[in-house]
């Protein structure tokens, strides 16, 4: 199973493609897709589509993944992401994709053993998970987590439906 993990950003949203096969994991692309932030929402929103319709044309997944939406301090950065969110989401829905939905938290949990974990812990786990990665920042290294976190979940939920 191919899957398509996103941690979706306005300014920045990350993917990872990984494949699934049972437990084994292999790593087979990720990135970035930046916006402009002097730019109109509606044409950071625009060119965030027609980045994920390119990436799903090219590298066509099985399934999804995607980090929910926090709530950051500031409702402004808030509203931003959940706008580039809901794009992405309805860019998976028109590609037929399921989309699995995580917390920032569970995603940690999953791959570091404690929802607390720091960024750097999460990347070092993605790396050692998938030998040789070469990750393209921050962004891409929690899209790629939250691939693996979905990796993770269908693997325990096949085993329970098998039982």
């Amino acid at each position: 199973m191919i899957i398509l993990g996103l941690d979706p950003g306005l300014g920045t949203t990350g993917w990872g493609l990984i494949r699934s096969e049972g437990s084994r994991l292999q790593h087979l692309g990720n990135g970035r897709f930046k916006t402009v932030a002097s730019e109109p929402l509606a044409q950071r929103l625009s060119y965030l589509d027609s980045q994920l319709a390119a990436l799903l044309a090219d590298h066509p997944p099985d399934t999804a993944a995607m980090e929910e939406v926090f709530v950051n301090e500031n409702p402004q950065s808030t509203l931003k992401l959940a706008h580039a969110r809901g794009v992405l989401l309805a860019g998976l829905a028109r590609h037929g994709l399921q989309v699995g939905e995580y917390a920032s938290r569970l995603v940690k949990k999953a791959l570091v053993g404690t929802g607390a974990a720091e960024k750097v812990q999460v990347q070092a786990m993605v790396s050692r998970l998938l030998p040789g990665v070469k990750i393209d920042g921050p962004d891409a290294a929690d899209a790629l987590a939250v691939a693996v976190c979905h990796a993770h979940h269908a693997a325990s939920a096949s085993n329970l439906r098998s039982r």
